[in-house]
């Protein structure tokens, strides 16, 4: 049986629905599994040493840890079924959670880590036990990069299957909870690579100045990272159209499908993690009544919509005049 037209664009390109919402579910969890660890860890290492980079590392992990179940929630709320209020699905509030959660990125994380690194420098307090905040450090740094490769495992195969690089995929990706991953994870990894050398100037000099300026810089490397993630979900919650090669296979599959002499239109929105909705005016085969071509409209939409991809899909009738779209 030739498979339908819907389908074939989902398996080339948009990838499976429920094989992706299993990794991103994965992926979540590992990585708050994680971030509740490490930051039990660099909380007990700022106590101990003082210091103000390791104090801002220990707010963003529990900032970290606190956005993955804002992620957890967007994944499970995302992937409830269509209903008569939510026709087209739940598909964005995984956008809004993830939104919330890069809010709660730039809050919990980069204003406490820059406020706490200006106090630092406006009362500087000695730090001491440096020994154990390397430990800590060293051992985040592994334990970040589990749930970064994590992360990188599963937005590779995705970016192979759409021939994108590897942040090219990570930043238009229409799954915000890999998206918020992959950033979070990248920018721990970068931040403790920030207080290890702040830590190692306070030890070095006896002044808490480079530690308190590592401190700020962890925070305006969380702001950038919140500012950066609350852009893409908002432009995913506002409707942004597929990716172009995703819109040129569906364009090739419609007009391979036998009912379609031609397309005059062709709308493809996102509007959920690997879902898309069809918009498109089309031009059927044969010259039936007008009944007759209703019928067969509608079970063209109907095989579109039988891909776990597509959300729904809406044709009309393209107008004679109109010219067709080249695949």
């Amino acid at each position: 049986m030739e498979e339908p037209a819907g389908e074939r664009v989902s398996h080339d390109l948009l990838g499976s629905k429920t094989t992706g919402e299993s990794e991103s579910l994965t992926t979540v969890l590992v990585a708050f599994v994680v971030n509740i660890l490490i930051a039990l860890a660099k909380s007990f290492a700022a106590v101990l040493t003082g210091s103000a980079s390791i104090l801002a590392e220990a707010a963003h992990s529990w900032a970290d840890a606190g956005n993955e179940v804002f992620l957890l929630i967007a994944n499970r709320r995302s992937s409830r079924p269509p209903d008569d209020l939510h026709p087209l699905g739940h598909g964005r509030e995984a956008y809004v959670w993830s939104l919330f959660a890069a809010l709660g990125l730039f809050v919990a994380g980069a204003a406490v880590s820059i406020t706490h690194g200006i106090q630092s420098l406006v009362t500087p307090e000695p730090a001491d036990d440096f020994v154990i905040g390397y430990v800590v450090l060293a051992v985040s740094f592994v334990l970040e990069g589990i749930s970064f490769l994590q992360s990188t495992r599963q937005a590779r195969a995705e970016a192979r299957t759409l021939e994108r690089d590897l942040i090219e995929h990570v930043l238009a990706t229409s799954d915000p909870t890999l998206r918020a991953v992959f950033a979070e994870d990248a920018a721990a990894l970068s931040g403790l690579v920030i207080a290890a050398a702040g830590l190692f100037a306070h030890q070095l000099t006896g002044s808490s100045i480079p530690d308190a300026v590592g401190s700020i810089l962890v925070g305006v490397l969380l702001a950038y990272v919140a500012l950066l993630l609350i852009n893409r979900n908002r432009r995913f919650l506002v409707g942004q159209e597929a990716d172009p090669r995703v819109r040129a296979a569906a364009l090739q599959a419609l007009l391979d499908a036998p009912e379609v002499a031609r397309v005059t239109y062709l709308r493809l929105e996102i509007v959920g993690p690997r879902m898309i909705s069809v918009i498109g005016d089309v031009d059927l085969t044969g010259d039936d009544s007008e009944s007759h071509v209703a019928v067969r409209l509608r079970a063209l939409e109907a095989k579109i919509s039988a891909s776990p991809a597509v959300a729904g899909a809406v044709l009309s009738l393209s107008a004679p005049d109109e010219p067709a779209l080249e695949p």
